[in-house]
């Protein structure tokens, strides 16, 4: 499906059903050393030196180089899929909101309290067996083909995946009003290449998959599960047929498809979709439909399918989805596909810090309130607003220079830069959970009733004014956002935090490090695809036919550049998939550095500890992309993330002209680039 906002980082496994367990066995990285009143929290000027590997030369392997010692010597705690700087502050950003559930805990008042405090009652959860869940299984097993569409409405609203996705979004062609979007769903995996690919681990996992689908059953007190387990992994086999791949499924101007109820359902006739859009709630004359030749192939399927193959799919996307809510037995066998095959985690994260997550997602700006009033300082806020002014002015500079784009785009390029709405911290308004019913011991039904509230509150914005205010991010996240519709990017607050920015460093690390992030974000309103979106956040081409052929020709030499790596033997990166975040960071860094000159006013950077400020700012970028992956995570992440591994996201300097004047890298070596042959686009 395809938003329209895009963010810094993917930084948990990839795996729909489970966004967001025991302790670990073995010694887990260091957290982040406390910064004295005058010191910054990493070495002496910003940068973990230590962590460095000098052994390996700059030209060869920048990521290497920067982060080399630190790679070889911090492990992956046993209950994550991966392990970096973002997850360092996200492991504080937990422990954080810990104590704000902590401190809520015994308040009867408190529906944050009473949330975390069910879910964290495992004794309650076992008790209980699958009674709170038996309604909603009865009502699946009981459904005839007539009401199965409605049914799927009800599954949509209950937060249990479903063929078809809907969610009401911005219009990307009016972008005033709400619209109702449909598009792709079905699967169980995260990608239509785990069903597709001969890949022998693929069908390794796909093998994995039927096998935990059959348990699920089984565990359910389900007959015939193996052969229910087979005829289910066969119709979405068929629906990962049909399924756009997720290269076009980002692609702006292919995914907008505005048809009438009228059109949609003549396109689609194995479907009943005005009983689907009426028990939906969602009464529109037209819808965008993002990939309309799958929509109509999942229709077609689901006519030619059997009932009963269908009530399973339902069925397990049921006990998966609530797996973490039902008894132990479930709990376990969810994660170890969901989590060991599919990430290659070996251990669940223990119970307080799944607690912490459903929490904060089932009442995000409650927790949010808290949190910010105790977390962010003011004068982080008033840092960050100084860095994003003198990023984008940077970026301005440089669209004023560019020499393939046309005086009247430049000028439309430039008005698009100052209508930006940049959100530090924290939205200015928060949303009401006053009619979301939270009880004490029924953590089924808590997470039922957040996600028919979630589903609600979405639904009714058709027709009404545009959530300006709404972020979709909370301040405990550690990323970042760039929205197209809203021509807006967001920093939350738990991102502007050591590595990326810490106030005691040196201006080159901050620069390198938040000032890219913030470089990032902006740049992506002129990605690919955010280049697309006007200064009102219309969908239209507001660039010359010239312009556009001028880009996609400096953009396919970047797609070729990241083609060609090759993290996991026989497994590249996808250019065309990960274009959109390698533009950004290629834009982003580059205005960062021009911001930081900027500040300089054309006085030289000091010299700390032998690295010379443009050393620093590289290091600054590098140090940001600490992480090391598991072969499952990584081998998922190359299949469906549009972000590049981080060591090829580090290595993006090799495009940019003061990194060979900072570390004379020499032709033959790995990174290095002839001066006609790096790409520079804006």
């Amino acid at each position: 499906m395809r938003f329209i906002t895009v963010s810094l980082t993917s930084l948990f496994a990839l795996v729909p059903a489970a966004l967001i367990a025991q302790s670990t066995s073995q010694p887990v990285a260091t957290p982040a050393p406390a910064a004295s009143a005058d010191r910054p929290t990493y070495g002496t000027f910003g940068f973990d030196a230590a962590g460095m590997d000098r052994s390996v030369k700059a030209g060869d392997d920048f990521y290497g180089f920067a982060n080399g010692t630190w790679a070889r010597n911090t492990p992956i705690p046993d209950d994550e899929s991966n392990y970096g700087a973002f997850n360092v502050l996200q492991d504080l950003s937990r422990e954080r909101t810990r104590g704000i559930l902590e401190s809520a805990k015994g308040d009867a008042r408190s529906q944050i309290g009473r949330a975390y405090a069910t879910y964290l009652d495992t004794a309650a959860i076992e008790r209980a067996g699958l009674a709170p869940i038996q309604p909603w299984l009865t009502k699946i097993k009981r459904v005839d083909k007539a009401g199965y569409p409605a049914l799927l409405a009800e599954a949509d609203r209950n937060g249990v995946d479903i063929p078809f996705g809907l969610y009401v979004g911005q219009d990307d062609k009016d972008p005033d009003t709400y619209v109702v979007n449909l598009y792709q769903g079905g699967l169980g995996m995260p990608d239509r290449d785990y069903y597709l690919s001969t890949d022998p681990k693929l069908a390794q996992t796909k093998a994995a998959y039927q096998t935990h689908l059959a348990k699920m059953l089984t565990l359910a007190g389900e007959p015939d599960a193996a052969a229910r387990a087979a005829a289910v992994v066969a119709f979405e086999t068929a629906v990962a047929g049909v399924h756009w791949n997720n290269i076009d499924s980002r692609d702006a101007d292919k995914t907008y498809n505005k048809l009438t109820r009228a059109e949609l359902m003549k396109s689609a006739p194995g479907f009943d979709f005005a009983t689907f859009l009426k028990a939906e709630k969602v009464d529109a004359p037209a819808l965008v439909v993002a990939q309309p030749t799958a929509v109509t192939g999942i229709a077609r399927l689901i006519a030619a399918t059997p009932i009963g193959v269908l009530r399973d799919q339902l069925l397990l996307r049921s006990l998966d989805g609530f797996a973490d809510v039902l008894p132990q037995a479930f709990d376990a066998e969810s994660f170890a596909f969901n989590g060991t095959v599919l990430s290659g985690t070996p251990q669940q994260q223990v119970r307080w810090k799944r607690a912490v997550g459903f929490t904060s997602q089932a009442l995000t700006d409650e927790v949010s309130k808290v949190y910010v009033a105790r977390y962010f300082p003011p004068e982080t806020k008033a840092a960050a607003d100084e860095m994003v002014k003198n990023v984008l002015a940077a970026l301005g500079q440089r669209i004023r220079k560019l020499d393939w784009m046309a005086p009247e785009t430049k000028q439309k390029a430039l008005a698009k830069l100052a209508a930006f709405t940049p959100r530090i911290g924290y939205p200015d308004q928060w949303r009401d959970y006053s009619t979301l019913d939270i009880r004490s011991g029924d953590a089924f039904g808590n997470a039922l009733r957040a996600n028919q509230w979630r589903h609600d509150y979405n639904v009714t914005k058709l027709g009404k004014p545009i959530y300006r205010w709404e972020w979709g991010m909370a301040p405990m996240t550690v990323n970042a956002q760039a929205n197209f519709g809203l021509v807006a990017i967001t920093f939350p607050a738990a991102i502007l935090q050591p590595p990326f920015f810490d106030p005691k460093a040196d201006p080159a690390v901050n620069y390198g490090g938040i000032g890219a992030v913030i470089g990032h974000e902006i740049s992506h309103h002129f990605d690919d695809q955010g280049a697309k979106y006007d200064a009102h956040g219309r969908l239209t081409q507001w660039w010359t036919d010239a312009d556009v052929q001028q880009f996609k020709a400096l953009s396919q030499r970047l797609v070729k550049q990241y083609d060609a790596y090759e993290p996991l033997p026989g497994m590249h990166v996808k250019g065309e998939l990960t274009l959109g975040e390698n533009s950004a960071d290629l834009a982003g860094l580059a205005a960062a550095h021009d911001a930081w000159l900027a500040t300089l006013g054309g006085k030289p950077a000091p010299v700390i500890d032998g690295f010379t400020g443009y050393q620093r700012f590289y290091l600054g970028w590098a140090q940001v992309w600490r992480r090391n992956y598991r072969e499952a995570n990584l081998r998922q992440r190359l299949l469906t993330d549009p972000h590049a591994p981080s060591e090829q996201r580090a290595d993006i300097v090799r495009n940019m002209d003061p990194w060979y004047s900072a570390y004379d890298p020499k032709p033959g070596e790995k990174l290095y680039l002839a001066p006609d042959a790096r790409v520079r686009i804006w």
